[in-house]
């Protein structure tokens, strides 16, 4: 659910049911590394209600814009992520264990 107003599309409140400080954060280091965003921040109202208030400032562009981008940028390092384990887990089922690994101590 969004929390705006009409007049001016930049700044605006949205809040997630379900979630929690997982996606939260995860979320809010997103959109602070947008240039587009001013003010970015999140609140979980009470530690018994699943749902997370996320305040998004732009710099003129719309807040919701912003927010879907975010969450888009965040499935793509998620898949990033998901992608390089399975290939890790790959190597090393196929491998000979941690001898297969290229690991640096």
């Amino acid at each position: 659910m969004e929390h705006g107003s009409f007049e001016d599309q930049s700044k605006a409140t949205f809040s997630l049911t379900d979630e929690d400080h997982t996606l939260a954060n995860a979320l809010r280091f997103s959109l602070n590394q947008d240039p587009r965003v001013t003010f970015c921040g999140y609140s979980i109202p009470h530690p018994s209600d699943a749902r997370v208030n996320i305040r998004v400032q732009t710099t003129g562009d719309p807040a919701r814009e912003v927010l879907n981008d975010s969450c888009q940028d965040l499935m793509l390092i998620c898949e990033h992520v998901r992608g390089t384990f399975d290939q890790a887990v790959l190597k090393f089922k196929t491998g000979k264990g941690l001898g297969a690994m290229d690991i640096k101590k």
